[in-house]
């Protein structure tokens, strides 16, 4: 059965590796304030967090079991990336911190700075638990 071919973007096998490969990201969420994230929010791909913020924001995760629940079909080793976008101002700098099922792999609960940005690796490890990672 052959690929449909969407008339643009690369796909596999086509033979156009001179064009873009093409994503998809919805419109990005936004949190304003400290605040526990859903399990959407996390995968949403792009969040944008604190804006306006003159003081530290920390963004609590939300549990492995509902990542579990929310990406039904993740496996032992499945990824997802966020990107987190600080809009806060002065000192209102953006954490992460942890939840259960979900631990720290690396630098994923360093704050992130006013008008900047971290980009975050999830990897499921088992039933519920979940690694983050800052990349």
């Amino acid at each position: 059965m052959a690929l449909p071919n969407g008339a643009g973007g690369y796909q596999i096998g086509d033979g156009n590796l001179n064009e873009v490969i093409l994503g998809y990201q919805a419109a990005p969420l936004s949190v304003t304030g400290t605040a526990t994230l859903t399990a959407a929010q996390v995968a949403s791909g792009v969040l944008l967090v604190g804006s306006g913020a003159t003081a530290a924001q920390t963004y609590t995760l939300p549990t492995g079991a509902s990542l579990d629940a929310l990406v039904t079909s993740a496996k032992i080793n499945s990824t997802f990336e966020l990107v987190l976008v600080n809009l806060g101002t002065s000192s209102g700098t953006a954490a992460l911190a942890a939840s259960t099922g979900i631990t720290d792999g690396g630098n994923a609960l360093v704050a992130v700075a006013i008008t900047s940005s971290g980009r975050f690796l999830f990897r499921r490890t088992g039933d519920s638990t979940w690694v983050v990672y800052r990349v």
